[in-house]
């Protein structure tokens, strides 16, 4: 594969990413969730939509535990 391509493919798998962390804090400030069953048929491709899902969250987790234990660029409000 040239270095256009790999450079392109990680572009694409960053974007994945952050699509997915943006449906995981939509779905923990609003409580709407994407029914994976409503976009296909397939049992297969809907568990594979699940586990992109789970993927923002753990993305969202990891980012925020990293925000927390840096006192230096965040605060918490009480």
């Amino acid at each position: 594969l040239g270095e256009m391509v790999v450079g392109k493919l990680i572009h694409i798998g960053v974007d994945l990413v952050l699509l997915s962390t943006a449906l995981a804090g939509i779905r923990r400030s609003t409580g709407l969730k994407l029914k994976p069953d409503s976009l296909v048929e397939s049992k297969d491709m809907q568990s594979y939509i699940e586990r992109y899902l789970s993927l923002g969250e753990m993305a969202m987790d990891l980012a925020a535990s990293r925000m927390g234990s840096s006192s230096t660029y965040f605060t918490r409000d009480h």
